[in-house]
């Protein structure tokens, strides 16, 4: 069963290809001058991609195409060379001058989920009876688009969480002058408004005590967006240990969100070769 559909999954792994460093199908320096065809990028790729979807072990995913070591091992090879991350960015890019990022709203929130394996950044979950957990603190634009996350174990308060995340928008080049920022009401202290204003930020915050949706105005986008992530089950409930594996299949699937999302809005302003012939 693909993990993606074909008018996702190939636009996806063109660029993906373009990323990965050229590698000879078979080793020249072996020392017995036997060494075997390389298992071929694409195929790992796909792994991968069911991997995030699915969130199956690496043992359960492997078959005669490939085995669950070399899953790991090219998983490794690309975290190190940045492919991962240097994929979010050129999605951020291409959704910016395509259609163009709502920067002048954003949305930050936090969404815990399960960590039965512990890790780097797991920790006891105060809404799982104290089992290993992970909390995200998820920042997106006024779309809905993620630009970033910082990960924490799940019984890290999202408050403290709120500065290193905006610190991520420094990453994304010119900003407008007037940026609010729409969050809930676990937010709602004098320190974070104190902590906006050193920025110059505007903040939309939710006040305790009253009832959501008369003070949520649009940080609904960022609960939609956790929501989206997690339909990716390697996500929902993380099996990695390293906080640099975890950041890597976050990024792959919020290239996946970015892209689609990107596919979607322009199906109906832009016309290119592969265009599905139905709005996804």
């Amino acid at each position: 069963m693909p993990a993606l559909p074909l008018w996702l999954a190939e636009p996806l792994w063109d660029q993906f290809a373009v990323l990965l460093p050229a590698r000879p199908e078979y080793q020249p320096d072996h020392p017995l001058g036997c060494h075997g065809r390389r298992i071929s990028d694409r195929i790992i790729f796909e792994k991968l991609l069911q991997l995030l979807r699915f969130g199956c072990s690496y043992e359960a995913i492997a078959d005669t195409t490939c085995s669950a070591t070399t899953i790991r091992s090219r998983r490794v090879e690309w975290i190190r060379l940045g492919v991962f991350a240097e994929f979010k960015e050129i999605a951020l890019d291409s959704y910016d001058r395509t259609v163009g990022l709502v920067l002048d709203r954003i949305a930050v929130d936090g969404c815990i989920t399960k960590a039965p394996g512990g890790g780097e950044v797991a920790g006891r979950s105060p809404v799982d009876r104290g089992k290993q957990g992970l909390k995200r603190s998820g920042m997106t634009d006024g779309y809905g688009i993620p630009l970033g996350r910082v990960l924490a174990g799940a019984n890290r308060h999202d408050s403290p969480l709120l500065a290193p995340t905006l610190d991520l928008l420094d990453d994304l080049g010119p900003l407008p002058q007037d940026i609010t920022v729409h969050l809930d009401a676990g937010y709602d202290s004098g320190k974070t408004r104190a902590l906006l204003t050193e920025r110059g930020l505007y903040g939309r915050i939710a006040h305790k005590g009253e009832k959501a949706p008369i003070q949520a105005s649009q940080r609904w986008h960022v609960e939609r967006t956790h929501a989206w992530q997690n339909a990716f089950q390697r996500l929902a409930r993380c099996y990695e240990r390293r906080a640099t594996v975890i950041h890597a299949f976050f990024d792959l699937a919020d290239t996946i969100i970015t892209v689609r999302s990107l596919i979607r809005r322009a199906w109906t302003t832009h016309r290119w070769d592969e265009r599905p012939h139905r709005r996804p």
